[in-house]
C-alpha cells in the first residue's frame, strides 16, 4: 500500500477507534452522556487512540491491503483490538480516573471491531463490484466444496464474473455459496448457461472425474469453451494467472502418484544417474523428475541431436544447479554406451531407448525392432552391471504380453535378456516395469488427432470398438522411478492403467475440447493395421500377479526358460541388413512363445 494511502486508512482506523469510544459513552448511559462522564471520555480518548495506534503498529494491522482483506486479516484485526483494549484498560485503571465506567472498557473493543471490520468489508465488497463490472460471465461446474475452492481462487479477479452453478449433487441445487446459485444438474448446463448467458464454463471438479467428462458434453452442446484451474506445478512456474483450456489430461488424468519420497532421494539424490532415450517423452520426463529429487550428475543418452539439445535447454533453464552431462549415442553401439558409463559410473540406469511405433516395426524394419529393442536392452543391461550401478530399469509396453506385432514381440523379449542378464550381476537390481499409451508422447494417437481436428478433419480411427489404456507422462515416470525403488532384481512391474478407453471416445473428446462437433469433424474408420490389435493386455495368459506396497504396481509373475543371451545377440547380427520378414517372425516366435504374428493358427483376437 503508498503511503499516502496507508495515512488514510490510519486516520481511518483512528477515527473509527475515537468513534466507538464515544459510542460506548453513548450506550452505557442510555444515549445522553452526563457532562461530568463526557470530560471522562476527553481525557480517556488520548489514552484510547494510543494504545490502539500502538497495538495495531505492533500486530502489523495497517500493513493489510482492504481490496483483499479476507480471515487471516480479520483475524488479525480482532487480535489487534484485543490487544488495545487490554492496554487501553490497563492505562485507565492505572490512573484511577474517578468514578470512570468501567463498562466502557468492555462495550469499546466490541464497537471497534463492528465499525473496522465493517469498513473493511465495505471496501472490499466495492473493489469486487468494479472488478466484476467489466468480467466475463462465468458458470461454474462442480460440486458446492469444488465450487467453494473455485471462487476462493478466482476472488479479486477483473476477467470473470461468477453467475451459476451447475453440480452433479441434485440435493444442492437452489442453495449458495458466497452469493452464487446452484443453478442445476449437470444435465441442465445448456440451458443454465442460457439462462445466466454466462459465455464460459470453469469445471471444478478433480481431474479424471466423470463431472469432467459430462461438463465437455454441456459445454460442447451449449458451444461455449470449457476452462479449468491451473494444476499445482503450474501455479509453482508462475504460470497460473487464471483459469486455463481444459486439456485431455484434465479428463483423463487420475489422482496425484504417491511417492517414497525419502526412499527416492536416497536412490537419487546426490548420485550419478543414467537415462537412455533420454530426449524421447518418457527419458525427458524421468530426466525432468531425476533432476527434482537432487542427482549430483545426470547423463543424458540419446540418438537424435535435436532431442538431447531440447533437453538440454529446458533443464538448463528449469534446473541450473543440476551437472547435467548431454551424449548423442545409439544403445546398439556397446562400445560407445560402455564408455560413457565408466567414466561416470552411474549409481542408476534408465533404459527408455526404443522404437515403440507398431506399423513401422511391422513392415520394412523389423530387424531394425530387434537391433534396438533387444540388443540395445541387452548392451544397456550389460554396462549397468559392468560398471557396478545399483539398479537398472527398463521400460517395456503392455504390447509386450501375448504379442501380436513386432514391436511387441521385441519388447518381450527384451524383458527376457534384462531376466538372464540379472543372473549375471547379482550386485545389481534388474526391473522391467511395463504399462500403456502415454497421452502426449511422441508418435501416439492423441498429437495424430490433434492435426487432423486442425485440418478439419476427419479424424481416422481404426475400429470402432478399439480401446487402449491411457496416462499421463509424469505419471508414468513417477511410476517408473517408484518400481525402480521397490523392485528385486528380475521382476517384472505392471502399473495400475485404470480403465482402458475407447479411442473413438478420445477422439470425440478432442473434437469437443477444439470447440467442434462431429458434424463438422467427422470420425471416419480405416480397419485395423498390421500388428495391431483391439484390447492390450497387461498380463500373459500364464503370468499372475502380486501386490506391492504401492497401490498402482503390481508385479508380474511367469516361468519358462530364459533366452540364451549371446545365441540371440549372434543371431540379430548374422541376420543381415535385410532379412526376410517370415525369417524374422518364426525366429522370434522360437524366442517368445507366446508371440502370434498375423496368419499363425494361434493368432489372438
Amino acid at each position: 500500500m503508498h503511503w499516502p494511502r496507508r495515512a488514510g486508512a490510519v486516520a481511518l482506523d483512528l477515527a473509527l477507534v475515537a468513534l466507538a469510544w464515544w459510542g460506548a459513552f453513548w450506550l452505557r448511559f442510555n444515549l445522553e452522556v452526563p457532562d461530568e462522564f463526557a470530560t471522562l471520555a476527553l481525557e480517556g480518548a488520548g489514552v484510547c487512540l494510543l494504545a490502539y495506534a500502538a497495538a495495531f503498529a505492533a500486530t502489523r494491522v495497517w500493513r493489510h491491503v482492504w481490496s483483499y482483506i479476507g480471515l487471516p486479516e480479520l483475524r488479525q484485526l480482532v487480535l489487534g483490538i484485543a490487544l488495545g483494549a487490554t492496554m487501553t484498560a490497563a492505562v485507565v485503571l492505572a490512573l484511577r480516573l474517578p468514578y470512570f465506567p468501567r463498562s466502557v472498557l468492555l462495550l469499546h473493543p466490541v464497537l471497534a471491531l463492528v465499525l473496522l471490520g465493517a469498513a473493511r468489508a465495505g471496501w472490499r465488497t466495492l473493489v469486487e463490484r468494479q472488478f466484476a463490472a467489466g468480467g466475463a460471465r462465468l458458470l461454474i461446474v462442480g460440486t458446492l466444496q469444488d465450487a467453494a475452492d473455485a471462487l476462493r481462487a478466482l476472488k479479486g479477479s477483473q476477467q470473470w464474473l461468477p453467475v451459476g452453478i451447475v453440480s452433479p449433487v441434485a440435493a444442492e441445487v437452489g442453495r449458495s455459496i458466497q452469493d452464487v446459485t446452484v443453478l442445476g444438474g449437470l444435465d441442465a448446463m445448456a440451458r443454465v448457461c442460457a439462462s445466466v448467458e454466462a459465455r464460459t464454463a470453469l469445471v471444478a471438479s478433480p481431474p479424471g472425474s466423470a463431472e469432467r467428462r459430462q461438463a465437455l458434453l454441456g459445454a460442447a452442446e451449449a458451444r461455449i469453451p470449457l476452462l479449468t484451474l491451473p494444476r499445482p506445478e503450474e501455479w509453482l512456474k508462475a504460470q497460473g494467472a487464471g483459469p486455463r483450456k481444459v486439456e485431455l489430461e484434465d479428463l483423463l488424468g487420475r489422482a496425484p502418484v504417491q511417492l517414497d519420497v525419502a526412499g527416492l532421494s536416497e536412490l537419487i539424490s546426490g548420485q550419478t544417474v543414467l537415462v537412455t532415450g533420454a530426449g524421447g517423452s518418457i527419458g525427458a520426463e524421468l530426466c525432468r523428475q531425476i533432476a527434482r529429487f537432487g542427482a549430483a550428475k545426470l547423463v543424458c543418452v540419446d540418438v537424435s541431436e535435436y532431442a538431447i539439445y531440447q533437453l538440454e535447454q529446458a533443464l538448463r533453464a528449469s534446473h541450473p544447479q543440476l551437472q547435467g552431462l548431454y551424449y548423442t549415442g545409439n544403445v546398439r553401439e556397446p562400445l560407445r554406451l560402455s564408455a560413457i558409463a565408466k567414466r561416470h559410473r552411474p549409481a542408476v540406469v534408465f533404459h527408455a531407448a526404443a522404437y515403440k511405433h507398431v506399423p513401422l516395426m511391422e513392415q520394412l524394419n523389423e530387424v531394425e525392432a530387434l537391433r534396438t529393442n533387444v540388443c540395445g536392452t541387452l548392451n544397456a543391461a550389460r554396462v549397468a552391471g559392468e560398471c557396478g550401478a545399483r539398479r537398472f530399469v527398463m521400460i517395456s509396453t503392455d504390447k509386450a504380453v501375448n504379442p501380436t506385432n513386432v514391436m511387441g514381440a521385441s519388447k518381450r523379449l527384451a524383458e527376457l535378456m534384462v531376466q538372464a542378464v540379472a543372473r549375471r550381476y547379482p550386485q545389481t537390481g534388474f526391473v522391467s516395469v511395463r504399462f500403456g499409451n502415454v497421452l502426449g508422447s511422441s508418435g501416439s494417437v492423441v498429437p495424430l488427432f490433434t492435426s487432423q481436428i486442425a485440418r478439419g478433419g476427419p479424424v481416422t480411427v481404426t475400429h470402432p470398438e478399439i480401446v487402449r489404456y491411457f496416462m499421463t507422462i509424469p505419471e508414468a515416470a513417477q511410476l517408473v522411478l517408484q518400481a525402480g525403488l521397490m523392485g528385486r532384481s528380475g521382476e517384472i512391474f505392471v502399473l495400475d492403467m485404470g480403465e482402458p478407453v475407447r479411442i473413438v471416445e478420445l477422439a470425440r473428446m478432442l473434437i469437443r475440447l477444439s470447440g467442434h462437433t462431429e458434424q463438422e469433424v467427422p470420425i471416419t474408420y480405416t480397419g485395423l493395421r498390421p500388428g495391431e490389435k483391439l484390447y492390450e493386455e497387461l498380463l500373459a495368459d500364464d503370468e499372475t500377479t502380486v501386490p506391492t506396497p504401492h497401490p498402482k504396481l503390481r508385479v508380474a509373475k511367469s516361468g519358462g526358460a530364459l533366452p540364451d543371451v549371446e545365441a540371440v545377440g549372434c543371431w540379430i547380427e548374422a541376420a543381415g541388413a535385410v532379412p526376410g520378414e517370415d525369417e524374422v517372425r518364426q525366429w522370434l516366435r522360437t524366442q517368445v512363445p507366446e508371440y502370434s504374428p498375423p496368419g499363425s493358427p494361434v493368432e489372438r483376437a
